[in-house]
């Protein structure tokens, strides 16, 4: 996708929050700090669309950017920083649910991990949960500059592994030097 437009359109916690649903979504999830934001600018070709922080927990609220008058990409808040205040932390789990379980136009959530850590019982939790719902997931591997090519190579296989799925099902990614971006962007095709 040619992108001409990018912008941001609102932040919401509930339902009646959301922009009207007549355009197809994605949806981008992963635990706090996992480079969610980078990885949607990078994807998008825009510097500052979403604000990145180097700063855990810093996205609270389910973010709306129309992309070129006929998408959204939906960032939803991270997951699993504990420094976040324990009410916030509860607040999150149900508004993303409400969100993915009753949104109509959702095509897929891009489900981010980073490729250094292996995935937690959050993350488990998160796919678990998208599959019980029927909701597409796109497997992204962030901060792949971070890891020399064997190592990089060595860790992927170890969380296909952990996951139990096919190993060129995930993306590996890097918002530092653009590996992976024409690869998501074919998956993302198809979706929308």
């Amino acid at each position: 996708m040619k992108i001409k437009s990018a912008v941001f359109v609102t932040s919401a916690t509930k339902p009646s929050q959301y922009p009207s649903h007549n355009r197809p979504e994605i949806a981008f999830a992963g635990r706090s700090n996992v480079g969610k934001s980078s990885l949607i600018n990078k994807t998008l070709g825009v510097k500052k669309l979403v604000k990145t922080s180097s700063t855990p927990g810093r996205t609270q609220l389910i973010n709306f950017f129309c992309i070129n008058d006929r998408v959204y990409f939906v960032d939803l808040p991270g997951y699993g920083y504990a420094k976040v205040p324990v009410e916030v932390q509860k607040k999150w789990g149900p508004m993303v649910e409400t969100y993915v379980k009753n949104r109509p136009g959702l095509r897929a959530v891009v489900v981010i991990l980073d490729v250094r850590r292996m995935p937690n019982e959050l993350d488990m939790d998160l796919m678990e949960w998208l599959t019980y719902y029927h909701i597409p997931q796109i497997l992204v591997l962030t901060k792949a500059d971070k890891l020399k090519r064997g190592k990089r190579m060595e860790q992927t296989r170890r969380i296909a592994q952990s996951l139990d799925v096919d190993l060129q099902s995930m993306i590996v990614f890097s918002a530092t030097t653009g590996m992976g971006v024409t690869e998501l962007w074919g998956i993302l095709d198809e979706y929308l």
